[in-house]
């Protein structure tokens, strides 16, 4: 097979730090398209990477019928849009997390997928991560035994990102810090344990240090300075329990808090071990041996994720094979998500 030809939807952030450089590096692509509503960002990536056609609607990349697969790197709000759209183009699709805003949009780009036969990937980027699979590998194996309890954090001190910008408006984002930031959390938690099957959930979700925009006090904010005209109707903090036919999952996160701490960690709690990741680093295992209390700390050469998962697109856009991060798996995280924000909504238990 020749080279996959790509067309870029998104030139922000993630897309110059991940998805483009990941498919210059892959020898067996070539970027045709760099698409953005923002013309001079889809001009400084023809410039910036010396390949492609700037373009500013991503129609126009679907019309192309050479055009294999796209990656679609817009705002939450256009994820479900763009990708549907892509797919009954007779593209594949890489979408960036999360899949959508709501279960309901994941839901509508899950049945596009099975309609169209075409590959839908969420870009749930940990799944590629070596030491998530390492921490896999051990649960998997029974090497922690029974795992029972999960225990989630990610919590910063006061750093909500662009408040007043797209990060806090629930029309584009779909959420706050759930959404941004414990999506991979939980996603992490999910792959690792096999993907259970979530039974209930009850959450409480917190919005009161920014509240005020004008008055907001922070200690960083790196989607930009604080538009103080601006809209912020989400979460900056989260709490909650969710039951599944495996182990409980519970998890604290906050953009922002009055605890002056960043924990971003996840414990895997097992009848035989337990083990702590920190977030995009090393783990740690505990356990017993003789009668004595072990700690196990793991050295292993990491690759890069974002290339791992950028490679494993383009071989499943050849290979057709089955990624753990197909729509089909990676629905339950946004089923989940869904629950903790209608639970925190209603004050209630929901029962799934």
């Amino acid at each position: 097979m020749s080279k996959i030809r790509v067309g870029v939807i998104g030139c922000g952030t993630i897309a110059n730090s991940a998805h483009i450089p990941s498919y210059m590096a892959n020898p067996d692509v070539e970027i045709v398209y760099f698409c953005d509503v923002i013309k001079e960002r889809a001009e400084k990536a023809v410039e910036q990477y010396g390949v492609g056609k700037a373009v500013t609607d991503y129609n126009e990349v679907l019309a192309d019928e050479t055009i294999d697969a796209v990656s679609v790197c817009a705002h939450n709000n256009n994820h479900s849009i763009i990708s549907i759209a892509a797919l009954k183009a007779g593209k594949d699709v890489l979408c960036e997390k999360p899949a959508a805003r709501t279960y309901a949009e994941a839901e509508e780009m899950r049945k596009a997928q099975a309609e169209t036969g075409k590959i839908l990937n969420i870009g749930v980027v940990n799944r590629f991560n070596d030491g998530v699979n390492k921490i896999k590998e051990l649960v998997d194996s029974g090497a922690l035994g029974d795992v029972y309890h999960v225990y989630v954090s990610f919590r910063s001190h006061r750093s909500i990102p662009g408040l007043g910008g797209d990060f806090t408006n629930s029309a584009v984002a779909g959420g706050g810090v759930l959404i941004d930031w414990g999506v991979h959390f939980l996603d992490i938690v999910m792959y690792c344990l096999s993907d259970p099957e979530p039974k209930s959930v009850s959450a409480e979700k917190f919005a009161y240090l920014g509240k005020d925009i004008n008055e907001y006090t922070y200690v960083n904010m790196w989607a930009g300075p604080p538009k103080m005209d601006g809209i912020n109707d989400v979460e900056e903090s989260i709490t909650g329990i969710i039951r599944t036919d495996g182990p409980v999952i519970s998890f604290n996160g906050a953009w922002a808090q009055n605890i002056g701490e960043n924990e971003m960690f996840i414990d895997f709690m097992g009848t035989k071990g337990g083990v702590r990741l920190i977030y995009g680093a090393d783990f740690t295992k505990y356990g017993t041996e003789n009668g004595m209390l072990t700690k196990t700390t793991y050295s292993f050469p990491n690759t890069k994720m974002f290339q791992n998962e950028i490679d494993a697109f383009v071989k499943c856009v050849k290979t057709r094979e089955k990624l753990p991060s197909n729509i089909d798996i990676n629905i339950l995280t946004s089923k989940m998500m869904d629950a903790i924000y209608r639970s925190a909504e209603e004050h209630k238990e929901i029962i799934l």
